[in-house]
């Protein structure tokens, strides 16, 4: 008779990121050796990892790991140079851009001297454009000490969800203009915490995917803030059919 077939254990083995982890092994690589640096890549995780799960999941953990690390607190600089070098910093190091009150933007695809900043150490900063940064609710620390904004636009960011928006009062004695467009976390629940902001003069709410019903939540929405201006969806969007419509499309004739 055979010896039993012993079961395979897919697990990942626990190993120590040092100087020789993926670290390493980038900064080692010149950027005309891609595909180089791809094959060595993909031989480092094979060499430790033996499912696609276990790889799926230090992939994940990596993800969170460096969202975590972008959105830090500046309070260093905070300490040293005030609030305003601080959010500036902070928004132009994830990719945004930011407005200092009687002058032009500034804004990092541009290319900006972090020295340049030092200049505006006593000038509040009006406006963020935090669009398609990796902004979550810690980060938001580092905007929510600007009491003179008066416009922030996060569209299209992927972190900010309802808990986020929970956190928008403390800039209700300012805040004029909010961008949420394209953020897909946010919800009714979320929306519901800007009755706060009752400075708002304009508010974009559309293309939100987490909300179920957008036309009836901008009815809602623009009841909760009657001096604001609600962009978003058109308010029939998502409101179910009348008795009176469905009995006309069911009584309309079939063209032949």
């Amino acid at each position: 008779m055979a010896a039993p077939r012993a079961s395979l254990h897919l697990v990942a083995p626990k190993w120590n990121l040092g100087t020789s982890g993926i670290r390493g092994l980038s900064s080692a690589v010149t950027p005309e050796g891609n595909q180089r640096k791809g094959r060595m890549l993909l031989q480092f995780l094979t060499d430790r990892f033996y499912d696609v799960e276990a790889i799926r999941q230090y992939l994940f953990q990596k993800q969170v790991s460096k969202v975590h690390k972008e959105n830090r607190s500046s309070t260093g600089i905070k300490k040293q140079y005030g609030p305003y070098i601080a959010g500036a910093y902070f928004v132009l190091k994830q990719g945004g851009a930011v407005k200092f009150q009687g002058e032009e933007w500034i804004r990092s695809k541009h290319g900006y001297s972090p020295l340049q900043l030092l200049s505006f150490q006593a000038v509040p900063i009006e406006a963020v454009d935090a669009s398609d940064c990796a902004i979550n609710y810690e980060g938001l620390d580092n905007l929510l000490a600007l009491k003179e904004l008066q416009s922030l636009l996060l569209q299209r960011c992927p972190h900010v969800d309802d808990w986020c928006l929970s956190r928008l009062h403390q800039l209700a004695n300012s805040l004029q203009e909010l961008s949420l467009a394209g953020c897909p976390r946010i919800s009714e629940r979320g929306l519901a915490c800007l009755h706060h902001l009752q400075n708002l003069r304009r508010l974009d709410i559309s293309d939100l995917p987490a909300v179920s019903n957008p036309g009836l939540t901008q009815i809602l929405v623009e009841e909760m803030l009657p001096r604001c201006e609600v962009l978003g969806a058109e308010w029939a969007q998502g409101l179910k059919s009348g008795p009176e419509q469905q009995s006309q499309d069911t009584a309309s004739p079939i063209p032949a």
